[in-house]
């Protein structure tokens, strides 16, 4: 199920649709790059808590209108709260960070399907996908010693942790843009695909990801998202395992096994 773009370039809030077991978010601010509002955080807490909610969803595509995956958090909405916080007040936006880590945390898999240039906040929204696809041509910016800000703590790790310290104080520190070919070499991007094959890319990916065991996904998501970041909850984990080797799904994939065909899963 493809993203398509809004007649005459309209600007929205972000576009949520499920059907057939994926989500998509798509981004709709083509006109502003599709750069992320205040009022777009409560929107994507809800759409995320939907998906998390219900089972029958297996897959998450994130994307957006237009030429540009995004330009970020709203500078705006930067400059706003610079000019109101109080003395000593923390200058981080954490109200973004909740979202973003929130959608790190997500029980499905996640892609970012990049149509196009992705710049400040929007290069960790992407970043706590779980896959990403670009297109080529677009460039990646992380603008934060330019804008005179130390970025937020979880968003910091998640650069180093995927992408290595190197490539984090480079992007960081420098604050220049890269293309798509350090994008790839630096673990951002996945794959890269011209423009037009970018959602048949992304189908495909989504595909073979719902078509897996959603109880396995998930467990093997938090485990390794938890070991990256050095915090695994063996706990949890040994739950995971247990209810996996308990469930209806893992002995449909052993009876598919021996009748050698493709197993039908349920998430129980």
């Amino acid at each position: 199920m493809a993203a398509t773009s809004i007649p005459g370039g309209e600007s929205t809030a972000p576009i949520v649709t499920i059907a057939e077991g994926r989500a998509t978010i798509r981004l709709n601010r083509p006109r502003e790059h599709n750069r992320i509002e205040p009022d777009d955080l409560a929107l994507l807490r809800e759409t995320f808590t939907r998906i998390d909610d219900d089972p029958r969803v297996r897959v998450l595509v994130l994307t957006g209108t237009g030429k540009s995956f995004s330009s970020g958090y709203h500078i705006g909405a930067l400059v706003e709260r610079h000019a109101t916080k109080r003395d000593g007040a923390e200058p981080g936006s954490d109200a973004f960070e909740r979202v973003v880590d929130r959608l790190e945390a997500l029980r499905v898999p996640t892609i970012a399907a990049l149509n196009g240039g992705v710049y400040g906040g929007s290069t960790d929204l992407a970043l706590a996908c779980d896959f990403r696809i670009g297109v080529d041509g677009m460039k990646l910016l992380m603008p934060a010693a330019r804008l005179g800000i130390v970025y937020y703590p979880s968003g910091i790790e998640r650069y180093v942790t995927r992408l290595g310290v190197a490539a984090a104080k480079k992007l960081f520190l420098t604050a220049q843009p890269i293309d798509t070919d350090e994008m790839l070499h630096i673990g951002y991007l996945d794959a890269c695909v011209p423009a037009g094959e970018l959602m048949a890319k992304v189908d495909a990916l989504a595909e073979t990801l719902a078509a897996n065991a959603p109880l396995a996904l998930a467990g093997l998501k938090r485990a390794i998202n938890e070991i990256a970041g050095g915090r695994l909850d063996r706990a949890a984990l040994a739950a995971a395992r247990a209810g996996c080797a308990a469930s209806e799904d893992h002995a449909e994939a052993l009876k598919a096994w021996g009748e050698k065909r493709t197993p039908l899963f349920r998430g129980r």
